[in-house]
């Protein structure tokens, strides 16, 4: 099966999401003391995350496109790479965290994990299962080495 979506507009989708539930939902909304600096702390985190990654990206001189992840030419398992699988996606995530929190309405959670599940079941499987079958015994050690998220 072949992605047709960029993780970036799933995103975008899941934020406009999150824009409509906390705009219609007449319950859930939350103030606590420090929102707005974890927010942007979120932000500045998935920033600092997804440039490091395409960093290292085009440092191996490999795809940054997660449209055709066979494409790749290399491996990269050093850097943020040791620590999490997918540093994009997790910054994405990151980024998402960061205006739920601005929209101050707590069912966003729920929204949070849809981007999670859909990504893990839509992207992120089909993505392992082209570079196993580009990489091989090498890419199923780091599998196992490396969490997905983090």
């Amino acid at each position: 099966m072949k992605i047709k979506i960029p993780p970036p507009l799933v995103a975008l989708i899941f934020a406009g999401t999150c824009y409509l539930l906390a705009k219609y939902l007449p319950v859930g909304e939350f103030e606590f003391f420090g929102r707005e600096a974890l927010m942007y702390v979120m932000f500045g985190v998935g920033v600092v995350i997804v440039l490091i990654a395409l960093f290292q990206f085009f440092k191996k001189k490999t795809t940054t496109n997660p449209l055709n992840p066979e494409k790749a030419s290399s491996l990269v398992v050093s850097g943020i790479f040791k620590y999490t699988r997918n540093p994009m996606y997790l910054a994405l995530l990151l980024f998402l965290i960061a205006f739920a929190l601005k929209l101050g309405n707590a069912f966003n959670t729920v929204i949070l994990a849809g981007f999670v599940y859909y990504m893990n079941h839509f992207q992120i499987r089909h993505e392992e299962a082209a570079l196993t079958k580009l990489f091989g015994k090498e890419y199923k050690l780091y599998l196992k080495a490396t969490r997905r998220w983090f």
